[in-house]
């Protein structure tokens, strides 16, 4: 196994230990000052094809990624989002949570074991297991990471068409230098999130300069 590589030990533990399936969970987009929170579920089971260079989304290339996803897809998967509006009315806390559980809506639960990245003080209604950087460790949380990061950078390439001026193809709604001197000049589109503190902030200095 390479180093940093992930690996599908703990799910075959819970497999073993009478689960039909382990599913993995992650989100993309919660830094993102534009567009949705994304999340994927990955279902594993015993069924599973096991692809050895899936890892971490933010340890693979964007061509990794995509020649990845397609392959993954072959395997049983479900996508819940959050738009930029929940996120706002929320907070992008809440509006994740709110992803995660529609990711997992059309999905068999009674004897699932899910598997979150990260850590969520307040319990979901699901038997889950939180894991801090999950996403660098175990395969389906892994996996789910790349389907996420693929699907969300493909929504904000059809939003980069809507909105040429702030090269969402590029910065995904980031805050990268190129996007913030496109939001000094053009302002704000329907798809930036209100609520954040720098889109907030300029917003502000807009208003006092009037």
């Amino acid at each position: 196994m390479r180093k940093n590589q992930t690996n599908d030990e703990l799910e075959k533990v819970f497999l073993a230990s009478g689960y039909d399936c382990v599913i993995g969970v992650d989100e993309v987009g919660r830094g993102s000052w534009a567009g949705p929170v994304v999340v994927a579920a990955f279902v594993y089971d015993l069924k599973s094809m096991i692809l050895p260079q899936v890892n971490d989304s933010k340890m693979l290339t964007r061509r990794q990624r995509e020649k990845t996803v397609s392959k993954l897809m072959d395997n049983k998967y479900s996508i819940g989002f959050a738009g930029q509006k929940e996120v706002d009315r929320l907070n992008v806390l809440e509006a994740t949570r709110l992803a995660i559980n529609r990711s997992l809506e059309g999905l068999d639960l009674v004897k699932s074991k899910v598997l979150l990245d990260g850590y969520f003080r307040d319990p979901f209604d699901f038997d889950y297991k939180c894991i801090l950087k999950g996403d660098s460790k175990h395969y389906c949380i892994a996996a789910a990471s790349i389907i996420a990061k693929v699907y969300r950078d493909n929504l904000m390439a059809e939003y980069a068409r809507k909105y040429p001026e702030y090269g969402f193809e590029k910065n995904v709604g980031y805050g990268t230098k190129n996007h913030q001197e496109a939001l000094e000049v053009h302002g704000v589109c329907d798809i930036h999130r209100l609520s954040y503190k720098p889109i907030r902030k300029m917003l502000e200095r807009k208003v006092d300069s009037i």
